[in-house]
């Protein structure tokens, strides 16, 4: 049967098939926005205000559709098969936002299996509606192929396959180079309106998933080391384990934004009467306490890094030649503290008061094995020192959480991170009128400086009462419990390292490589912990340096409280030859530092990089 005759084809010529794919492109635009969990006047609101996002959410779409139209020599066929798959991933990006609270990324699309694993775990409702006019409306694409073709290319040469595949090639160059170029641009994206920039979500409403969808496939990498090999991490990852050595003593963690001891500094004139550390300085010489400084990625800010650093001993830093965001690579479970101190049957719980979908933590946390976490909209009766939740509420909920599991008979591995010593550090961050105890400095600093450093010493003040009051409410305790605090961050005055020039700090050796990072660390064991870890010969043996890079720190506990895993093992061997790994500077075991370590150091710090790549992409837990 000749299927010409029984469907005659009308044929359009190059002019009108180019405008068929522009309209059929803003078609599907429109159709995929329409998709997202908000309504479409919304979105079309905020692309009226500004227009450019119009383009952005289009074009993507346009150079799709005509990749496959030249593939397909049909402009139909093309659109029918960019219209399932866009809205596919808009109605998948709405489901995934209202029920885990997270947008699609395009790395998602490498996750098949975890997908598999969510559809049997979450109770979806899925957009009916929205599935069946994506649906009918491909179905009515393919319809309209098969009675509307397009014309021969008016050149002859390029008729053939030949054209097909180089109309394709061209229109996939020109999109991965908007990808790489327009799309990848920071700058362009953040310059955008939304309501609120720190809830992705809401961003990926507001600017349109298509423009959203495309420009995160640059943001978040996670480089292959050299060299890696998949076959070899998992030798390592099964390396020997030590079994049953844990001592069962209670570990908290707690993590205080922005804690730093930079009033010890010479610029300051602090005295032992006004002393805004006095639990810090005390438990500096405590028997049952190791304090010093720990070196966390970044300065001035960059909280979730310095937590994923600590937690899983991988390096936020290392894991790409860009500026990355650690928790939001995290897709997968992962290997962390938890997962070790929940394997010996350890209650495990995150607390924070702030947003869970802040750096994605709700899900993350339960990706790293977290049995319970709490955020700000679960807590009750929440007490506030102007701005933020108060350090002294969170050390009430970290004693209610200890109470609690010792009633359940358990043991406790927690982790906290505060919020109230955030910045801006600003006159009226506490209310207005209140009164800020003046801070003696040896050196002339100005207003706006004096200002910031009022105001952020208030808030030191009360991260150190939080310490005090934790240590003496657990050395109250019978039960062992090793209590572990230190900062995130070093606190941001100004920008260009405005407070910290005037202070003087930047003129001194290796302010840029390494002070610049340094926040203090307390690990104190109250009696009953020293006992049970026979403290003075545990310390010796752990040797641990007064300074080490936050991701040593969670080893350093594990090896403390009697515990090795092959991963803990190796970072704590790593630890003793370079206490501090900071980008492109080493910090040695006799104290120098270099930018160019020994052949020896160089592999194990490249295994460091291969073996953390394994446990991001790789590493199974069973269930």
């Amino acid at each position: 049967m000749n299927t010409r005759r029984r469907f005659p084809k009308c044929r359009l010529p190059l002019p009108l098939t180019l405008l068929a794919a522009v309209l059929l492109a803003g078609c599907i635009t429109l159709l995929a926005l329409w998709c997202q969990p908000n309504a479409l006047r919304v979105v079309l609101t905020h692309f009226k205000a500004q227009p450019l996002l119009i383009v952005l959410n289009a074009l993507p779409i346009g150079l799709l559709l005509l990749m496959f139209t030249c593939l397909f020599r049909n402009v139909f066929f093309g659109a029918a098969l960019v219209n399932f798959s866009v809205c596919a991933l808009s109605i998948a990006n709405r489901i995934k936002i209202e029920v885990r609270d997270e947008p699609v990324f395009p790395r998602d699309l490498g996750l098949l299996k975890e997908v598999g694993s969510a559809m049997t775990t979450y109770d979806i409702h899925f957009p009916w509606a929205a599935i069946a006019v994506v649906i009918v409306t491909t179905l009515l694409l393919v319809i309209l192929g098969v009675f509307i073709g397009c014309k021969p290319f008016p050149i002859a040469r390029l008729r053939g396959w030949l054209g097909s595949l180089l109309g394709a090639a061209a229109s996939l160059a020109v999109l991965t180079g908007l990808i790489f170029t327009v799309y990848a641009s920071n700058a362009l994206y953040n310059s955008f309106r939304v309501s609120n920039a720190y809830y992705v979500p809401a961003v990926f409403n507001e600017l349109g998933f298509p423009y959203c969808f495309t420009h995160h496939f640059t943001t978040y990498p996670v480089d292959k080391p050299h060299g890696f090999s998949k076959a070899q991490a998992e030798v390592w990852e099964k390396g020997s384990l030590a079994e049953n050595q844990g001592k069962a003593v209670n570990v908290v963690m707690v993590m205080n934004e922005a804690f730093s001891d930079i009033s010890d500094h010479a610029a300051f004139d602090y005295g032992q009467a006004d002393d805004p550390l006095p639990n810090l300085h005390a438990l500096q010489t405590d028997p049952h306490a190791l304090t010093g400084h720990v070196v966390v990625p970044g300065f001035a800010g960059g909280t979730a890094n310095t937590e994923f650093d600590v937690l899983t001993g991988i390096q936020t830093n290392a894991l790409s030649a860009t500026t990355t965001s650690a928790l939001r690579v995290v897709n997968r479970d992962l290997d962390s503290l938890f997962r070790v101190y929940g394997a010996d049957g350890y209650r495990t719980s995150f607390f924070h008061p702030g947003d869970d979908w802040f750096y994605n933590r709700e899900n993350v946390y339960r990706w790293l094995g977290a049995e319970e976490t709490v955020f700000a909209d679960q807590m009750t009766d929440l007490e506030y020192k102007g701005r933020w939740v108060t350090d002294d509420y969170m050390a009430d909920l970290v004693e209610q959480e200890f109470e609690e599991t010792v009633a359940a008979g358990k043991k406790l591995f927690h982790y906290t991170t505060t919020i109230q010593n955030h910045m801006s550090y600003t006159a009226d961050k506490y209310g207005e009128g209140y009164h800020y105890p003046a801070v003696p400095l040896k050196v002339s600093v100005s207003d706006q400086v004096r200002t910031m450093l009022e105001v952020y010493m208030e808030g030191a003040r009360d991260a150190d009462a939080m310490l005090g009051r934790l240590r003496d409410y657990f050395a109250g305790r019978s039960e062992p419990v090793v209590l572990v605090f230190f900062g995130d961050h070093l606190p941001y005055l100004g920008d260009n390292q405005l407070g910290y020039r005037e202070l003087g700090f930047t003129e001194e050796p290796n302010w840029s490589e390494l002070t610049s990072y340094e926040t203090p660390y307390v690990i104190w064991a109250n009696d009953a912990a020293a006992e049970a870890l026979d403290w003075k010969n545990a310390v010796n043996d752990l040797d641990l340096q007064e300074t080490v890079s936050a991701s040593f720190l969670g080893a350093a506990v594990v090896e403390l409280t009697g515990r090795e895993t092959a991963w803990s093992a190796f970072l704590n061997s790593l630890r003793r030859e370079a206490p501090v790994v900071q980008k492109e500077a080493y910090l040695l075991a006799d104290g120098t530092i270099t930018g160019a370590p020994e052949q020896a150091l160089t592999d194990n710090i490249l295994q460091w990089r291969q073996w953390s790549y394994y446990k991001l992409k790789y590493q199974e837990f069973e269930e």
